[in-house]
């Protein structure tokens, strides 16, 4: 079983910036595709970003390429999203998931590819 611990969302201002992090725990993180997505009310899940096992492939969807980026820390079982020239259509709950993989280079970009999810963190853009 893997535990992930989503956090650092809040209320920011059009233009601001957060980042978020999640702490993986019950299994060796790098055997771990990570992926973060989100979702509006009313709205399907979406993938925001992807990274792969090594790190060294990441996936960005179209409407967040040049205002987001992922990364991953094996020394902290971390991975984070960093969030810049937010929007407010970027509002949402977000969710970090975690895809145990054999393969190093692979992401993964649709819920039904991951297997545990965290609790979500709300992040609100206000205009």
């Amino acid at each position: 079983q893997v535990q992930l611990v989503d956090s650092g969302g809040g209320l920011v201002q059009a233009g601001g910036s957060l980042r978020l992090s999640c702490v993986a725990s019950g299994r060796t993180f790098s055997s771990l595709s990570m992926g973060w997505f989100r979702q509006a009310p009313g709205k399907e899940r979406e993938c925001v970003a992807a990274i792969s096992r090594s790190g060294s492939t990441t996936y960005y969807a179209d409407s967040v390429k040049g205002r987001f980026t992922i990364s991953r820390d094996s020394a902290k079982n971390t991975v984070y999203l960093q969030m810049n020239s937010l929007k407010p259509e970027d509002t949402a709950v977000y969710y970090c998931a975690a895809r145990p993989t054999t393969a190093l280079v692979y992401y993964y970009s649709q819920p039904y590819e991951y297997n545990y999810w965290g609790q979500g963190t709300q992040v609100t853009v206000s205009s």
